[in-house]
């Protein structure tokens, strides 16, 4: 089975219990569980990794890129701001793709901009927890997927 990493910023360890009208009550436990199935349907084997430390995300991209691991990237509140993390990303050599839960361009003006979208091979963005199950899909049928 071909790795994938699915890495997730801050804040995405409280899912559940954070702002569950918004981010829905799935929790980051159940995340991993339905990652790791999808995967395991399309031939992928996922590890999922949560951090609200920047440095400990750089760490794993920088990881990920060493060894053309494709990623699913749930940088949170970085995707706005980060540039170290836009950095990390434009050095992937395997597909990277931008998810997450909810629109961001339907909330809040200052969630409007991503500076990772791009150097993401792509964003899927507003279908909740099958935001990861979409990313998983492409990933499996992208060339350059760490096969």
């Amino acid at each position: 089975m071909r790795p994938v990493l699915v890495l997730n910023g801050p804040n995405l360890g409280r899912l559940g219990a954070r702002e569950p009208e918004v981010y829905g009550s799935a929790t980051h436990a159940d995340l991993v569980e339905r990652c790791a199935a999808w995967g395991k349907a399309l031939g992928l084997e996922v590890e999922v990794w949560q951090t609200d430390d920047e440095a400990e995300l750089l760490r794993w991209l920088h990881e990920a890129a060493d060894t053309a691991t494709p990623v699913v990237l749930n940088p949170a509140a970085f995707t706005h701001y980060s540039y170290a993390l836009r950095d990390a990303c434009a050095q992937a050599t395997a597909p990277l793709v931008e998810v997450h839960l909810t629109n961001p361009s339907a909330r809040e003006d200052f969630r409007h901009t991503s500076v990772i979208a791009a150097v993401a091979t792509g964003t899927i963005a507003g279908f909740g927890v099958d935001s990861y199950r979409l990313a998983l899909e492409a990933i499996a049928r992208l060339p350059n997927s760490g096969s």
